[in-house]
Order: C-alpha cells, then sequence, then structure tokens
C-alpha cells in the first residue's frame, strides 16, 4: 500500500510539472500558432509605435524648421536666440533643441551624430544635410531635408529659407546627411 501512494504521488508530481511547463510555453492556452501569433503582433505593434514616433518627431522638427522663414538673420558664428541671429548650425541646434533633442553648435560636431545618409534618395524628413560651401569637401554649412529634395537653412544671403538640393549651387557641394 505504501508503494502504491508513493507511484501515485510521484505521477502526480510530474503531470504537475509537464501542465506548469505548457501553460508557461503558452501551448495550453492558446495553442502553438496563436502564441506565436500574439507575439507578431506585439512585435509588430511596437515596431509600428517606434516608427510613429520618429516620423512624427520628424515631422515636428520640420514644422519648426519651416516655421522660422523669413524670422532669422544669418551672422557667422552667432548663436543669439532672443534676437534670431544664427549662424546654419545655431538654426539647426534651436530647431532640434524646440523638439526636446540636443546637438552641439557646429556643422562638423553635428556631422558625427546620429547615422550617416550618403545618398540623396534615401534622406527622410527630419535629417540633417550637410554641405561643403567654400573648400571642397569639407562640411561648413547644415540644413534640414524637409522632403522632395528640398531643405530649409540659415544662409548669409537670405535668413533662413527654403531650398532646392538640385539647384545648380547646392547640387554637387552635398556631402552626407545625417540621421538622429
Amino acid at each position: 500500500m505504501l508503494l502504491v501512494k508513493k507511484s501515485r504521488l510521484s505521477k502526480s508530481f510530474v503531470g504537475i510539472g509537464l501542465a506548469l511547463s505548457l501553460l508557461t510555453s503558452g501551448t495550453m492556452l492558446f495553442g502553438p500558432q496563436s502564441a506565436f501569433a500574439a507575439a507578431s503582433d506585439s512585435a509588430a505593434t511596437a515596431a509600428y509605435s517606434a516608427t510613429s514616433t520618429s516620423t512624427s518627431k520628424a515631422s515636428s522638427v520640420v514644422r519648426t524648421a519651416k516655421s522660422y522663414i523669413g524670422k532669422v538673420r544669418y551672422k557667422f558664428g552667432v548663436r543669439d536666440t532672443t534676437r534670431l541671429i544664427l549662424d546654419c548650425s545655431s538654426f539647426t541646434q534651436l530647431v532640434f533643441k524646440k523638439n526636446g533633442i540636443t546637438i552641439p553648435w557646429s556643422s562638423t560636431d553635428q556631422a558625427k551624430l546620429g547615422t550617416a545618409v550618403k545618398k540623396k534618395a534615401n534622406l527622410r524628413e527630419g535629417d540633417l544635410v550637410f554641405f561643403s560651401t567654400s573648400k571642397p569637401g569639407r562640411i561648413n554649412h547644415v540644413g534640414i531635408y524637409v522632403g522632395n529634395g528640398k531643405f530649409v537653412s540659415n544662409t548669409a544671403s537670405s535668413g533662413v529659407v527654403m531650398l532646392d538640393m538640385n539647384d545648380s549651387y547646392w547640387k554637387n557641394r552635398f556631402i552626407t546627411g545625417r540621421r538622429l
């Protein structure tokens, strides 16, 4: 009789262990396909949320940049946000700061941030775009890509304006883009 009770007790422990392992794997409640689908759906939702957040942040950066068109005076080496007298990199620094993103002052330092975007065709709204306006190959100007081959920048000649990257002046001066 003692042997029969021990046998039932060990079978019960094995049964409980098996039930717990099936329960924790999700197959007992949902079945293998349902558990996989639930995991896939939550991963897809997380990926969509991350993309949606970065896309809305980029749109906000572009809206902010455009809001300064015609309102900023250019002066090299100046960062006077109160009177809106800025150079190109202090303009991009201000726009990103207004959107909760801290970046350094100077186009060469800003060109070290984020992920490189080598080709114009791969640029996305909100990317920083870098140009060489004096020494060939040397970054010395920055703007914010707004889509459709256009960017917003603070220029010495016009202040903050929207420009075409394929314009004869800018076309061959593009060095790289950076995605933050």
